[in-house]
């Protein structure tokens, strides 16, 4: 196993953690809704939390965490989406938009433990699937407020 494929792989979820922690520091300061604000403080949290392990590993390896977000493509359009949403104040929009997000963050964090397996030794594994449930659990309760929202 390459220390470069595992940082690399390691990188990426990095990234995709800033990006949640970037979206969900954006929502709670564009949202006036207290439930919301909550709810997007957590999310940021679990991603401060990822972030911190997932860095740790890489310097343990040797290699430079990823400090950027993928401010391209669709994660970019998604947080759009949020702001659009938050300044129209319409709740269903607003927690669509962010299970979209959701999604591709579980979609990152599969692809890690599914095509980079090979890459990660069984700690790493452990540890990346300990986080993709974490986010999964918010996946899951933003899913919830959206349905919730719907009625």
């Amino acid at each position: 196993m390459e220390n470069e494929k595992t940082i690399e792989v390691l990188n990426t979820l990095i990234t995709i953690n800033n990006d949640r922690i970037e979206g969900y520091e954006t929502a709670g300061k564009e949202t006036e809704e207290h439930d919301l604000k909550t709810l997007f403080h957590q999310f940021a949290a679990t991603s401060h939390q990822c972030k911190t392990a997932l860095t740790i590993e890489v310097i343990r390896l040797g290699g430079l965490p990823a400090e950027g977000t993928l401010t391209t493509g669709k994660f970019f359009r998604v947080w759009m989406d949020v702001k659009a949403a938050l300044t129209g104040k319409d709740r269903k929009t607003i927690l669509s938009s962010c299970e979209f997000g959701e999604d591709m963050a579980k979609d990152t964090y599969t692809k890690a433990l599914e095509v980079d397996l090979e890459n990660l030794t069984h700690e790493q594994q452990s540890m990346i699937r300990a986080q993709a449930v974490l986010l999964k659990n918010d996946h899951d309760k933003v899913k919830s407020m959206r349905d919730a929202a719907m009625v």
